[in-house]
């Protein structure tokens, strides 16, 4: 609990309206003993620099929803919630490019876009909650990565107030920008460990014309079909923003069937979307089953798609755990570890929902069970990765987990330089300390 004097300090600088004591720490930790909402940036540097003077802690937040994700700090003396600092900056539409505030709900971004045929080429999870400075600082991205990229390819410039109150800008305004070094990318992906981000400038693309969603379904369960049919798809001149492969368990939740389906998302003109879906008949084996969605059959499919991972800002105490692991391994290796994740989740007595990019190698598994089986897969799903010569992080777990756990699994070789950044701009570990790799 805060002493008076502090509260004062803080009131100084910050509306009563503007603060908030918690009486007890989240179960997923990355709280704090009070929860502060500025509206400007000046307000940001200030509680920062307050903060850092004074020798504080502070976890920064948009609304929650990756709470869950990363941390060894159950509560901080600051949580700095960017919930009501939101809003367009400038939206240069004959540019094609847009600034916003951080706290920016990323789904009521793209609305406000949605008059000029424009978007974000982004397919965060959970859009009508995650903010866009979450969705930066985090580097999230879905399935339509494979078309769209991730923040690093949209990110065209950044405004971000450093722990000591200090506001710096990287990259600019414009899409073609090439002076000096992309500083975008030493922020997009380090939690929030090096400041807060303020403004983001993102480029846009247009709607497309025409979507759909392909569904082939693959009853015979053979991972070596799948394969085949994979290799000669991407083989081809289609150019699929989607190219994913749900296991049974997840297949079974989305679409009432528990067998591997595989989701090719096409966008274009209606011809080109046409066209495609007339060679994935072509091309794919006798024995699988097609489904084709279009207009709000497919716009339906994706927003319960996007609901399917973990919520930090829904999460309650409970029996039953769950946890969000992200896998990276070659792109076709993805059949290997949607085949294992269905051992793992019998040895651990759990429940395993995961869906994988036949086209760039990312997997998301959402397991769900008791606290031990929980622990127990997680463990095998990185086991299971490592040998395949990749990775496996914990993008969501409780706090209680996370003390065991280590969510990034272990110091990369370039861990020294992660670690000069951060002791270079925070030396004082002022935000997001213990929040990304190596307890950084």
């Amino acid at each position: 609990m805060l002493s008076l004097a502090w509260m004062d300090e803080l009131s100084a600088f910050l509306r009563p309206e503007q603060m908030e004591v918690n009486e007890s720490p989240h179960p997923l930790g990355n709280s704090g003993a009070v929860t502060v909402y500025p509206r400007t940036e000046e307000e940001i540097a200030t509680v920062l620099r307050y903060a850092d003077h004074h020798g504080k802690k502070v976890i920064v937040t948009g609304r929650g929803t990756k709470r869950g994700f990363g941390g060894q700090r159950g509560q901080a003396d600051i949580l700095l919630s960017l919930e009501h600092y939101a809003g367009i900056v400038e939206h240069a539409a004959a540019d094609m490019t847009v600034t916003v505030k951080a706290g920016t709900v990323f789904g009521d971004l793209q609305r406000e876009l949605a008059p000029y045929r424009q978007k974000v080429a982004l397919d965060p999870f959970w859009p009508e909650e995650s903010t866009i400075g979450g969705v930066v600082a985090a580097n999230d991205s879905g399935p339509k990565r494979l078309g769209y990229g991730s923040a690093r390819d949209s990110v065209i410039g950044l405004r971000v107030v450093y722990p000591d109150g200090t506001v710096i800008r990287s990259g600019g305004k414009v899409v073609k920008n090439v002076a000096g070094y992309d500083m975008n990318k030493l922020f997009i992906g380090a939690m929030g460990t090096l400041g807060v981000l303020s403004e983001i400038t993102l480029k846009l693309r247009p709607f497309a014309k025409y979507e759909s969603v392909v569904l082939l379904s693959f009853p015979s369960g053979d991972v070596h079909e799948i394969r085949s049919f994979a290799v000669s798809f991407l083989d081809t001149m289609m150019e699929p923003v989607c190219f994913e492969l749900l296991n049974p368990a997840l297949a079974e939740r989305l679409g009432g069937r528990s067998v591997y389906t595989l989701v090719i998302g096409f966008e274009d003109v209606e011809n080109a979307v046409h066209y495609q879906e007339q060679w994935v008949e072509r091309l794919c084996p006798k024995t699988a089953e097609m489904v084709i969605l279009a207009g709000e059959q497919a716009e339906a499919f994706w927003r319960t798609f996007y609901t399917v991972a973990p919520n930090g800002r829904l999460t309650t105490v409970g029996d039953s755990v769950e946890a969000a692991v992200k896998i990276g391994v070659v792109n076709l290796d993805v059949l290997s570890v949607l085949r294992e994740s269905a051992l793992i989740a019998d040895r651990c007595h759990v429940q395993i929902e995961a869906h994988g990019g036949l086209g760039h190698g990312l997997c998301q598994a959402y397991v769900h069970g008791g606290e031990e089986g929980v622990a127990a897969a997680i463990e095998e799903l990185r086991q299971t990765s490592v040998r395949l010569g990749g990775y496996a992080v914990v993008k969501h777990l409780p706090f209680s987990l996370r003390q065991r756990i280590d969510v990034w699994g272990g110091k990369p070789s370039y861990f020294f330089l992660l670690d000069g950044i951060k002791r270079k701009i925070d030396p004082n570990k002022t935000v997001n300390d213990q929040r990304f790799i190596g307890g950084i």
